[in-house]
């Protein structure tokens, strides 16, 4: 999987100029790429200590928030786009944080693994957990609080009043539109309050 394809495939669905939050911004990487290959500009939310210092060598704004306490801290539609990149599988509440969004950006976008992804079916037909590269831990050891599908999130979208208005998914670098609950290792959705 080439994750630098992915991130600029994902970069692609923001508008130029937007004003971003990235929730669980990781390192910085794609706001950075964002704000130099778009002239975006806006926040990383991280938790983990070595990313927030990594996101500030890079010069982006970062704030230490733990999601799990929502975003009180923003206002309504202070931003133009608001990304969730491998998060939501890592977050108890994920219907509460995809409310809170939608409530602080115009736009939404959200990427997880997809555990639908044929590889992962078969090894779970076989008895085992999948540990594959966008679910590259042991049943046991694991960050992840939960798994979805591709198909899922649109019936949890529907549930949160939210607009889908793009889906696909991801795998080896690539965009997968045909059969992407089946054929993608990642799913991505791009949203707006319906």
């Amino acid at each position: 999987m080439s994750e630098r394809k992915d991130l600029e495939l994902i970069a692609e669905l923001v508008p130029a100029g937007s004003r971003v939050l990235d929730l669980g911004c990781g390192s910085g990487e794609l706001l950075a790429h964002l704000r130099d290959r778009k002239g975006c500009s806006g926040y990383g939310i991280e938790l983990d200590d070595a990313n927030v210092l990594a996101s500030v060598r890079r010069g982006i704004d970062v704030v230490q928030l733990n999601l799990e306490e929502g975003l009180a801290l923003f206002d309504d539609l202070s931003f133009d786009v608001v990304l969730q990149l491998d998060t939501l599988q890592h977050l108890r509440n994920t219907e509460r944080m995809l409310r809170e969004t939608a409530r602080v950006g115009r736009i939404g976008i959200v990427s997880f693994p997809n555990f639908a992804h044929w590889p992962n079916r078969l090894r779970v037909a076989t008895g085992r957990m999948p540990v594959t590269r966008a679910l590259p831990y042991q049943w046991y050891d694991t960050p992840n609080i939960r798994v979805g599908t591709y198909t899922d999130f649109g019936v949890l979208a529907q549930r949160c009043g939210l607009a889908v208005t793009d889906s696909f998914g991801l795998q080896a670098g690539r965009m997968v539109r045909r059969w992407p609950n089946l054929m993608a290792s990642v799913a991505v959705f791009r949203f707006e309050r319906a």
